[in-house]
């Protein structure tokens, strides 16, 4: 399978180097295309009014200076000649449950993949360093076949894989939990008149529903969720679940 590999931590993040190992382990054909620096929290953004720059650092690897949606649009688009069987987003360092997809550079990546008709799956790694890069690679390269399985034009395929070696077997398959946060800013008064606001920490509230991603990473599990692409009317939501 060729699969295209990036992330939204930036090119040099050891999460996307075991990713691409592990892949090429496997016997897949990889290419890397990832930002220049760390785009998290970027969300769908996508350089409209500036240009989208890329080098290539060594075959089969290529930094982009640019958001993680436009590390795929560069390559789905055939501005590198690569054409994909699936894309590949992670492993991003730290989790990206439920409402946390609506800001992760990550999840965009394979969101923008999935848009365009290719199978996608983004990984995250739940928790905080020190990181088991290596387990979790092993994991993701050794299940990407039946999780892009799961696929579908509808969706993108939600991975958050618990902080922990060895790495549990198998997955158990949930839904996105609902997350509200609560940023602390700091601001400072700069000497040409502008205030800049830095956001400092976040505090992180979770409703609690059993079988939700939350509550399966609570437990060490892997957790997977199908995560529907559109843009959904209330109306709509009304007639799916009656």
């Amino acid at each position: 399978m060729k699969i295209l590999v990036t992330n939204d931590d930036g090119f040099e993040s050891e999460g996307i180097a075991a990713l691409a190992d592990a892949l090429k382990g496997a016997g897949h054909g990889v290419l890397i295309v990832a930002p220049e620096r760390d785009m998290s929290g970027t969300s769908h953004s996508m350089s409209i009014a500036n240009r989208i720059a890329l080098k290539r650092l060594a075959e089969g690897f290529w930094v982009c200076r640019g958001t993680p949606v436009d590390c795929v649009i560069s390559v789905v688009s055939g501005g590198i000649s690569f054409k994909p069987d699936a894309v590949v987003s992670g492993i991003n360092a730290g989790a990206n449950l439920g409402t946390d997809i609506l800001y992760s550079g990550t999840a965009a990546a394979a969101r923008q993949a999935a848009l365009g008709g290719i199978p996608a799956v983004a990984f995250s790694l739940v928790g905080d360093h020190p990181f088991h890069w290596a387990a979790a690679a092993r994991w993701a390269a050794g299940n990407v076949e039946g999780l892009l399985g799961l696929w579908n034009k509808d969706v993108f395929i939600n991975v958050n894989m618990p902080n922990m070696a060895p790495m549990p077997q198998g997955f158990t398959f949930g839904f996105p939990s609902r997350r509200a946060y609560v940023e602390r800013l700091e601001a400072v008064d700069e000497a040409d008149g502008w205030q800049s606001l830095h956001i400092r920490s976040f505090e992180v509230k979770t409703d609690f529903e059993a079988g939700s991603d939350h509550d399966l990473a609570s437990k060490n599990t892997v957790a997977v969720s199908a995560v529907f692409l559109h843009p959904i009317t209330v109306d709509r939501v009304k007639e799916k679940t009656t």
